[in-house]
């Protein structure tokens, strides 16, 4: 945990990205990252420390993307590093995840997945998501999804950027606050309204256990038996 945000339009994402973090700054955090897809590419950065090493880290870099996802991370599971820092990718580096709250079956969770062979790279809690969903993926993100939140307990909120599915954020919320922002063109997501108003007050907040499939034009969301209320 601590602080999500994620934009999909035709703004500099990486500037918004940072901007949002920024906003989100005053809850304290240990580490910050981003994960932006250009051109159905996957590319990600996480620095420990400030907001100002992650900038540095990517200053001077023509960040051109279509979407993304960031995050700052107040250490729960793991000591402030760049490898325990957000955004976590599945082993095949396809599948992108920023997440608030804790998982309090993480660690059955990955008894059962090294024995499949999965190989776990941080102390983190939130690794077990991008690894249940690639363990699921058959060609249906959104079912792979909703597999994985189903072997979930505790509390989430989640933002996932994917190389399946390059034009959509896939975001889900179950005691973890989310709160996604309609513009024009554009839309916004954000553990927090801080970082959000300031680009538009068409804001949806996200129910527990419900999914919200975000694109440039709209906003779809599924109650959690998977059906669309929107």
């Amino acid at each position: 945990m601590f602080g999500i945000v994620g934009y999909i339009g035709e703004r500099d994402i990486a500037a918004v990205l940072l901007a949002g973090l920024n906003r989100l700054s005053y809850r304290g955090y240990d580490s910050a990252g981003i994960a932006v897809l250009s051109n159905g590419d996957l590319s990600t950065w996480k620095k420990a420390g400030k907001l100002d090493e992650l900038s540095n880290a990517i200053s001077g870099l023509n960040i051109l993307g279509e979407l993304g996802i960031g995050h700052t991370r107040w250490a729960t599971h793991g000591i402030p590093n760049d490898i325990n820092s957000h955004p976590h990718l599945s082993p095949n580096q396809k599948v992108s995840v920023v997440h608030n709250g804790i998982i309090e079956n993480a660690d059955l969770i990955k008894i059962r997945l090294k024995e499949k062979g999965f190989i776990f790279r941080t102390q983190t809690d939130t690794e077990v998501i991008p690894l249940l969903i690639e363990s699921f993926y058959d060609g249906d993100f959104l079912a792979a999804l909703q597999a994985a939140i189903n072997e979930l307990d505790g509390s989430y909120s989640l933002a996932i950027v994917s190389e399946y599915e390059p034009e959509k954020i896939y975001v889900a919320r179950k005691g973890s606050p989310l709160i996604l922002g309609q513009g024009k063109g554009e839309n916004f997501i954000s553990s927090d309204i801080n970082s959000i108003i300031t680009h538009t007050k068409d804001i949806i907040y996200l129910e527990d256990d419900q999914i919200a499939i975000v694109d440039k034009q709209s906003i779809s969301i599924l109650d959690p038996e998977g059906g669309y209320l929107s």
